[in-house]
């Protein structure tokens, strides 16, 4: 008989602080380790509510009068790929994709710093040293992979961090050639999880938060149908389409 997991799952709130999207407002998270029996159903469940897992603990926003950041996901089975989206799939038909367990390298280390330096300077994450990359491609207790984008020569093109939940795939965090900006890689790693999502019967690619007045966010209204959790009440909604952004912009789930 399955002994039932009474494991108390205790929330933290963090302190204010400047918000990193919109400038003049402060942010703050609520957030709880992926602790008990089954941390990949407690994963799930958390997910399905906004949640975000970052290394071993998952966070949603809980910031006071600002409702900016919605939890956004892609419904695949309807996806029906944009003219330019289409571009993208066949500029990167090369390449070569292995998905394989969270294991940190110095190769993909030195693909994250040179992206780092030329696409987010000014951010923490540009300072990671070898263990901080570590920890967070390795600091895990669910089902979690990192999948490796090749050129035909071998080269290590591009890398993304990704769960895989019940109802889908939930990108945590993706890098990339800087020099190679005609590939597009950071919409074709989204646009290869819908493919793998459909091929494993799975409905949902979950990209993380949006937000409509963050420029770095426009790629994710690219891809429809998305779906929005505005209100936890009400449930994942159909989001309307967003005019804002460029088909082209290219960024990383975040």
């Amino acid at each position: 008989m399955k002994v039932p997991d009474r494991t108390v799952h205790r929330f933290f709130a963090t302190p204010t602080a400047p918000c990193p999207y919109l400038p003049g407002r402060t942010e703050r998270k609520l957030f709880t380790p992926l602790v008990g029996g089954d941390p990949n159903r407690l994963h799930d469940l958390l997910s399905a509510s906004g949640f975000r897992r970052s290394q071993s603990i998952v966070y949603k926003p809980a910031c006071d009068g600002c409702r900016a950041c919605v939890p956004v996901r892609i419904r695949v089975a309807d996806f029906l790929p944009s003219r330019t989206q289409r571009r993208i799939e066949r500029r990167n038909a090369d390449l070569a994709i292995k998905a394989q367990g969270p294991l940190a390298t110095a190769e993909q280390y030195a693909l994250f710093r040179r992206y780092q330096k030329s696409r987010h300077s000014e951010s923490g994450m540009a300072s990671m040293d070898f263990g901080d990359y570590q920890d967070m491609i390795e600091d895990t207790t669910v089902d979690t992979a990192v999948v490796e984008f090749r050129h035909p020569d071998g080269r290590l093109m591009g890398a993304c961090l990704s769960d895989k939940m019940g109802d889908g795939f939930s990108l945590c965090y993706s890098f990339f050639e800087p020099d190679e900006p005609a590939r597009s890689l950071g919409t074709y790693m989204v646009m290869w999880h819908i493919q793998e999502a459909v091929r494993q019967g799975l409905s949902y690619v979950y990209l993380g938060y949006w937000i409509s007045e963050s420029p770095k966010m426009a790629y994710k209204s690219q891809f429809r149908p998305l779906e929005g959790l505005v209100l936890a009440l009400q449930g994942w909604r159909e989001l309307a389409p967003d005019s804002a952004g460029d088909e082209d912009a290219d960024d990383e789930p975040a």
